[in-house]
């Protein structure tokens, strides 16, 4: 290169953190139910306090509006769908290159969590994490690589939100 620096929109890193953390998830998921057989093997205790299971959710988060009938199904994957679709215009509109990728992440693990709905009626998670401890929510938690690129999505967001300083404001716009 002759001393041009690469530039990429933003947009296009995110749709990039879309597209591998969807396909990390979907391959890890048919290797653990296709390949691995993890339905038959389980339960595998890693630490104290993480197992790999299987575990099918039929709602969202903590098996929430959980779900075993074709419409309610089928309502549950259009909401789904429309926030992704809400989350792909912010990440069309994004500048910044952390939120872009943070939107990628929560889009693309979305996406692999309404594709387990849609191919297998339910989606299935892997890891157990617990405690004997009632310490809130994680103190019996079951998720899998999309739900871990949600969360890291989202954190990233935070992070963009809390470290970085906010530009400065038009001072005559008052």
């Amino acid at each position: 290169m002759s001393g041009k620096k690469f530039h990429c929109a933003p947009r296009w890193l995110g749709f990039a953190a879309a597209v591998a953390a969807l396909a990390i998830d979907q391959g890890h998921k048919y290797w653990m139910l296709r390949v691995f057989d993890i339905g038959e093997r389980q339960p595998i205790r890693l630490t104290p306090f993480l197992d790999v299971m299987l575990s099918w959710n039929h709602g969202v988060s903590y098996s929430l509006f959980s779900v075993h009938d074709d419409m309610a199904r089928g309502l549950l994957l259009g909401a789904q769908l429309l926030i992704v679709g809400g989350l792909f215009l912010w990440l069309w509109r994004s500048r910044a290159r952390i939120v872009a990728l943070g939107l990628g992440l929560i889009i693309g693990g979305a996406l692999g969590n309404v594709t387990d709905r849609w191919l297998r009626g339910a989606v299935a998670d892997f890891f157990f994490l617990h405690t004997s401890l009632p310490v809130g929510p994680l103190a019996n938690y079951v998720f899998n690589l999309a739900d871990v690129a949600i969360t890291v999505g989202v954190a990233l967001m935070l992070l963009e939100n809390l470290l970085v300083p906010a530009p400065p404001s038009d001072v005559s716009a008052r």
